[in-house]
């Protein structure tokens, strides 16, 4: 018989959580098909108010978190609208596919934006997460807590059946 964990969620912890995400109207985001499954303490391997709220909690327990839109994808940014020549594409482009951008000088992170708009020479790209600017609500229950390997507090994230693989 399995030994009951009674482990309780705490830094260098890995985290196993079954959820789901809606929106404030109720609308499914992520049925959370697969575990969410995470080292805790602050590895950036789930939003930080989630793992505030999860700190000290036990297998079984259930939580709900509303996410404003600044503790998840963040406010949805004008700025990150751009309107780009149609030549920069590929020929079969369509509204809503997405493209990773190249950092250029100065900018930090490859962006990932999403097409939203074709007119005659011109694409529209948008920046934004396409959750930016959204209220979530995610639901879990926490369904395993163990100790991390040392290998993966190493390495910032879970490794194994769920983790990470180099």
């Amino acid at each position: 018989m399995a030994k009951e964990s009674n482990m309780l969620i705490a830094r260098n912890t890995v985290v196993t959580l079954k959820y789901n995400v809606r929106d404030i109207d109720g609308s499914s985001i992520d049925e959370g098909t697969n575990p969410l499954v995470y080292l805790h303490g602050g590895y950036g391997g789930i939003f930080d108010r989630i793992e505030e709220e999860l700190q000290g909690k036990a297998v079984g327990d259930e939580l709900e978190v509303k996410l404003e839109p600044e503790d998840a994808f963040g406010e949805y940014d004008a700025e990150l609208v751009a309107i780009e020549s149609r030549q920069l594409f590929p020929e079969n482009i369509e509204v809503g596919m997405q493209f990773e951008r190249g950092a250029e000088d100065g900018e930090s992170e490859d962006g990932l934006f999403t097409i939203t708009d074709i007119a005659d020479d011109k694409v529209v790209v948008d920046g934004n997460h396409p959750l930016a600017g959204i209220a979530l609500l995610f639901s879990c229950t926490v369904a395993d807590v163990r100790a991390a390997t040392a290998e993966e507090i190493t390495h910032g994230h879970v490794h194994g059946d769920h983790g990470h693989h180099h």
